[in-house]
This record gives structure tokens, C-alpha cells and sequence, in this order.
């Protein structure tokens, strides 16, 4: 049986199987409505893992999620992440690491959200043109001064982890993973071994041709198929089947499969319920496809 729940920092639990934000619409109107009835929907069926960021329509989905969301019940943990932002030279939007850069965007996000500490803050990248020890020691002193409970990395290498908890402690890493997506291999053991929470993004990409054909990746190996075969076998949707994989992977992933469509919200969340055999998670983990593994 596998466990349902995981202690990010050792300390603050979540059900492990949480919600991306990222897809909501934000437009003002009945869309804005709509997606405020999913975030609600969301917590009335358990979620209390909800991520969102700055970058996800600059800003208006964490507006949305306060609006949706706020007072927050205790148990739920909304996450966000900083360190992209529009060039005041150019105007266009790009990494940007600086510290001076990253402490206005949680001082914005804690005003945004409403909350005086942002229990887990992500970076969302690492930007190349800002040492590594200034992003994250920038994250390290908001920490100390309370406005951080715990920070995450997101799309690293192993190198990069490790690095970055030779500066502070890491909670989280958010990198893309799933049955099609398998290049943070390497990511994911090192995780595992310093239990360290692994929020996979994009949980459901392969689990049907439409899924992947969505991220521009066409799935050459088959792997849709096996998906199918085994979702018919337990009377699931095929999503329902790759987030159960994923949930039997390892114990430190958190898949944060995202939607702006309650019926598909329903039916992601109906993952929990779905049991594997050995024989059919082992079919499932077979089909991964020949990729690079990113560990550096």
C-alpha cells in the first residue's frame, strides 16, 4: 500500500497527490469563476498541496488562488515559486536570479497570497548569470528572517541539488517526470535517498497520444498503448493510471497533475484509489523510453 501522505522538511505533511494551479484561466468573467469553483473543488476533495507561481499569467493565478481559497484551512499548503521577471531594459521576461530581485517577489507574493510566511517557496529556475550561492543564499536569508518556512528548487540536475544543499537545506525539487518524461531519473533517486519531496509536473503526459501530442513530444515508444491495456484492466482513465504509477515510483513523489476542467480535477483525484499490481506497474515502468538522464 502505498503511502498517501509525505512530510515535506520532515515536517509539514501533505497528501501526495496535490494540484497544479498552472492551467486555470485568469481572464476576468465567468472564466475567472469557473476556475475559482476547481481551486474550491479541490480542497472539498482533500487536496492540500496546491502549487502556483509568479510566472503562471504573471501574477493573477496566485490573486485567483487567495480570492478562491483564502481564509486557507491549516492543513493546506499553497506553494509558489519566484526568480522570473520582465528586463526593465528590454521588457521582455527572462531568469532573473538577483537577490534584490527575488526578495520584492516574496515580499510581493506574501501580500498577494495574504500570509505571513510562505511555508515552501520554489525558484523556478536557476538563472546562469547570478552564482548559484547569491540565488540561493538570498533564499537562505528570507528564511532566516521568517518569510520562508522551507525552499524548493525546480528543474535542477543533481549538481545543482547538490550544490544548492551545500548552502541550505532543500525541501522540495519540481522537476517534469512522468511514464514519458523520464530524464530526472538521477533527480529523483537523489531525492529519495535525502527525502527530499519530488513534485512531478506534467504527471500525465504519454498516458494517451493526446497528452502528448499537447507538449509537442509524440510518444514512439508505445507507451499510450500499454497505458490503455492496463487502465482497461482496473476500470480507470488512463491519467488515473499514470498518476497511480507515479504514486508507486517512490514515496517522496508528488504528482501535481493540473486542470481547469472540473470533471478532469474529479477524475485526476481518483488516482488515489487506483491499485497496481506488481505485474502492472512493472509493464508500465517497461515501456520507458531511450532518454538522456539529466545529472548534472
Amino acid at each position: 500500500m502505498n503511502p498517501t501522505t509525505f512530510r515535506i522538511g520532515g515536517d509539514l505533511e501533505v497528501g501526495r497527490l496535490g494540484f497544479g494551479a498552472m492551467h486555470l484561466p485568469t481572464e476576468r468573467g465567468q472564466a475567472w469563476q469557473d476556475s475559482i469553483a476547481v481551486a474550491r473543488r479541490a480542497v472539498e476533495l482533500g487536496v492540500t498541496l496546491i502549487d502556483t507561481a509568479y510566472l503562471y499569467a504573471w501574477g493573477a493565478n496566485e490573486e485567483l488562488l487567495a480570492e478562491a481559497l483564502f481564509p486557507y484551512p491549516p492543513e493546506l499548503l499553497v506553494t509558489t515559486k519566484v526568480g522570473i521577471a520582465r528586463s526593465e531594459e528590454t521588457g521582455e521576461w527572462g531568469l532573473d536570479g538577483r537577490p534584490e530581485v527575488l526578495g520584492k517577489q516574496v515580499e510581493r507574493a506574501l501580500r498577494v497570497l495574504r500570509v505571513e510566511r510562505l511555508e515552501l517557496l520554489q525558484l523556478h529556475r536557476i538563472d546562469p548569470e547570478v552564482p548559484l550561492d547569491e540565488q540561493v543564499g538570498a533564499l537562505r536569508e528570507l528564511k532566516e528572517a521568517g518569510k520562508i518556512g522551507r525552499i524548493g528548487l525546480s528543474e535542477v540536475g543533481v549538481g545543482e541539488l547538490e550544490a544548492a544543499r551545500r548552502i541550505t537545506d532543500i525541501a522540495s525539487v519540481q522537476n517534469r517526470y512522468s511514464l514519458l518524461h523520464r530524464e530526472h531519473e538521477q533527480v529523483l533517486s537523489a531525492c529519495a535517498e535525502a527525502g527530499i519531496a519530488f513534485l512531478s509536473w506534467r504527471p500525465v503526459a504519454g498516458a494517451t497520444p493526446e497528452t502528448s501530442a499537447r507538449w509537442g513530444t509524440e510518444d514512439d515508444s508505445g507507451i499510450s498503448d500499454v497505458v490503455a491495456d492496463v487502465a482497461a484492466e482496473v476500470e480507470a482513465t488512463p491519467a488515473q493510471v499514470a498518476l497511480a504509477w507515479l504514486l508507486a515510483r517512490s514515496p517522496v513523489v508528488l504528482p501535481i497533475p493540473g486542470t481547469g476542467k472540473m470533471a478532469h480535477l474529479e477524475q485526476n483525484l481518483a488516482a488515489a484509489e487506483v491499485e497496481l499490481s506488481a505485474e502492472q506497474w512493472a509493464r508500465l515502468d517497461a515501456t520507458r523510453r531511450d532518454v538522456d538522464t539529466v545529472g548534472v
